[in-house]
């Protein structure tokens, strides 16, 4: 086990009859460190926290997840992490104290600490005054933030948040992830998957899933600059349709992808490319409103990586 790392994960695979899951996933999550887990619906992530929350076993492979190996401490493990899933795991029919109560005793918190623990949980959540609020009539955000204030009441060490911001509004996301930056500051590993990739700029380090497997691994930074190897333009014109036929065989476009109202637009050197782009769109009567040369967000580095695995699929 390397002590630097809170998390460890060496080929672990699962299989669900004749379906990969997850495909001989292995990485490393350092003490301390919010690590990403970025990819779409079903590429593997919820699957792979479940296994490294002891809650499903894996088909082989190995992994230790606070020094603890997989294998024989499935217990030990699930009382020294904190983990949140999207539906949040909550009990509607109780309020917000008897929630906090219910688990002080499911991660058991001795009694001499139980007040004190609820108090913590109470602030950081910002629920003092919603105590005896029944769960089920609190907003989304503040149900997201109870649940994240009993997945550390025991003040695990490493956190597994799986979704925690599925089916919340922004500013509740926002608030989220200030709390997140809060408990990374105060020491906890937080290892969090997400679909949003706004979220993913949030995080130390990132690992992009897609279909069982691990396509990229590093910073956000590292990550866009592995794509600056070809230019990148943005294009707002007055038919985004007709400009995606137009350029597909526009020589120097390397790939062209809707992005909000525009395009954006791979190109092998923007320079060149530039003028190849508009004689396109001209010939073909459509005006440009906009084009300029851009920085890679995370949606163009996934979207890239994701086509990249395609066509080696094809």
């Amino acid at each position: 086990m390397n002590d630097t790392l809170a998390v460890e994960v060496k080929d672990l695979v699962k299989r669900f009859g004749s379906f990969v899951a997850v495909d001989h996933v292995s990485f490393g999550v350092k003490r301390g460190e919010i690590f990403g887990f970025l990819g779409p619906n079903g590429a593997g992530k919820s699957t792979t926290i479940r296994m490294l929350c002891a809650l499903l076993q894996p088909t082989s492979g190995r992994a230790t997840v606070g020094g603890l190996d997989l294998a024989n401490s499935s217990e030990a493990i699930r009382q020294n992490i904190g983990y949140m899933s999207q539906k949040f795991s909550l009990y509607d029919d109780l309020t917000v104290e008897e929630n906090i109560d219910f688990y002080s005793g499911v991660y058991q918190i001795p009694a001499a600490r139980r007040a004190e623990r609820k108090e913590y949980a109470l602030v950081m959540s910002g629920l003092q005054e919603r105590r005896t609020s029944m769960t089920r009539l609190l907003p989304g955000g503040l149900k997201q933030r109870l649940a994240l204030g009993c997945a550390i009441l025991h003040e695990p060490p490493i956190l597994f948040l799986d979704e925690p911001t599925s089916g919340v509004d922004p500013i509740a996301r926002r608030t989220f992830w200030s709390l997140i930056y809060q408990l990374s500051d105060a020491g906890h590993t937080i290892f969090v998957s997400t679909h949003y990739m706004d979220e993913a700029e949030y995080c130390h380090r990132l690992a992009l899933m897609y279909r069982g497997r691990i396509i990229a691994l590093g910073t956000p930074a590292e990550l866009k600059e592995q794509q600056r190897s070809h230019g990148l333009m943005n294009l707002v014109s007055s038919d985004p349709l007709e400009s995606m036929k137009a350029l597909e065989k526009t020589p120097g476009v390397i790939d062209v992808a809707v992005f909000g109202s525009g395009l954006h637009i791979s190109v092998q050197r923007a320079a060149e490319a530039d003028a190849h782009i508009r004689a396109s769109l001209a010939g073909r009567g459509i005006d440009i409103r906009s084009l300029e040369e851009i920085r890679p967000s995370m949606e163009d580095v996934f979207v890239s990586l994701i086509e990249e695995e395609e066509k080696k699929a094809s």
